[in-house]
């Protein structure tokens, strides 16, 4: 088979930006049997898709434009770009024509079911241009691809027939393990980081970054411990204070080093399509605390506390008792990661692959 797959997104650095770069580097790792076409449309990035992927066809197609062509107009077939296909695994973003098996990964439904949690003009153009692909996506893709069965349960509620959707969990880096208390002080260090701390990804309506505050604020009264945020606040204005840091972005090595000196990772989000960070403080050897509904619980299973993330007093009790009981959790959430990896990953998409013709 001759199969092309859509890296365009492997430059951002979001958690679709892990997905693609893992799968497509598992993919070449373990099949040397059919032939692999990566290609990604990039305007100014094309020394980093390159970079990623040295035999990559890149096009200066920039996202805006991809959109037009492929998900407004629906013109120029993939294959007047790189050649006939047999099987063809688009991105999140944009869903070019294509005569082959059309095999489509859809990571989350964020701006679908919580259009609330995001800006009125932000959502607009997010929800227009994910309608106007998901429209093709259902239409064209003999297979979705999707991360755990929350999102496919999603899907099927938006009329996505279940037949054709596959559950294929994600994983995470080898660069999260537990690392060295040595390790861990320089990263502490370098982030003027003294004393105990807990760890929260994300800054914005969707990570619940107001509720997290004011449940920590309660739950650690009198207590000398601070949490640390990664990320930059998004549309919402959250400031550092005494006992609340806010590091911005940060590299994989340093965030591994920050989950491995954390007394817990607070990770009650509103919605998420795998949740990623929960596996990486499970591999990191941190406790986790994370919600009880979509994806996460399925994700976390009995290796964490899950909480009610609508509920501040919920939260709150859940991290007097991820810090009270934390060795436990540290062991269950050592054994759950082992039963994620991207080869796995690979393996389970190459099988979807070769349904084409089915």
């Amino acid at each position: 088979m001759r199969v092309a797959i859509d890296i365009s997104q492997v430059v951002y650095g979001t958690g679709v930006s892990v997905y693609t770069r893992n799968l497509v580097e598992n993919l070449l790792k373990i099949d040397k049997e059919n032939e692999y076409v990566l290609f990604a449309g990039s305007l100014r990035r094309k020394d980093q898709v390159l970079s990623a992927f040295p035999g990559a066809k890149v096009f200066p197609i920039p996202p805006t434009l991809a959109d037009i062509i492929w998900n407004r107009l629906h013109i120029l077939p993939i294959e007047k770009l790189i050649g006939s296909i047999d099987v063809f695994h688009t991105s999140d973003w944009a869903e070019p024509p294509s005569k082959a098996f059309k095999v489509t990964t859809v990571h989350d439904l964020a701006p679908f079911l919580y259009p609330n949690l995001f800006p009125r003009d932000i959502i607009r153009n997010i929800v227009d241009t994910h309608k106007r692909k998901l429209f093709w996506v259902g239409e064209e893709s003999k297979r979705i691809i999707v991360p755990t069965v929350a999102t496919k349960n999603d899907l099927i509620g938006l009329g996505f027939k279940e037949e054709i959707i596959r559950v294929i969990p994600e994983a995470i880096s080898d660069a999260f393990r537990k690392l060295s208390a040595e390790q861990i002080e320089k990263t502490t260090r370098k982030y003027k980081i003294f004393g105990n701390y807990v760890i929260s990804i994300g800054m914005d309506p969707r990570k619940n970054t107001e509720r997290i505050i004011k449940a920590f604020e309660h739950s650690s009264a009198g207590k000398d411990i601070k949490i640390v945020f990664v990320g930059q606040p998004k549309y919402m204005k959250i400031r550092e204070s005494r006992n609340i840091r806010i590091l911005g972005n940060v590299s994989i090595d340093d965030l591994a080093g920050l989950y491995s000196g954390a007394a817990a990772l607070i990770y009650p989000s509103l919605y998420e399509g795998f949740g990623l960070p929960i596996l990486e403080a499970f591999a990191c050897g941190c406790p986790v605390l994370t919600s009880n509904r979509s994806s996460m619980s399925e994700v976390a299973g009995d290796a964490a506390v899950l909480v009610d993330p609508e509920s501040t007093d919920s939260i709150s009790e859940g991290i007097e008792k991820i810090l009270r009981g934390s060795k436990s959790y540290v062991e269950k959430g050592l054994k759950r990661v082992q039963d994620f990896s991207w080869e796995r990953t690979a393996r389970m998409t190459l099988d979807v692959y070769k349904e084409v013709g089915k």
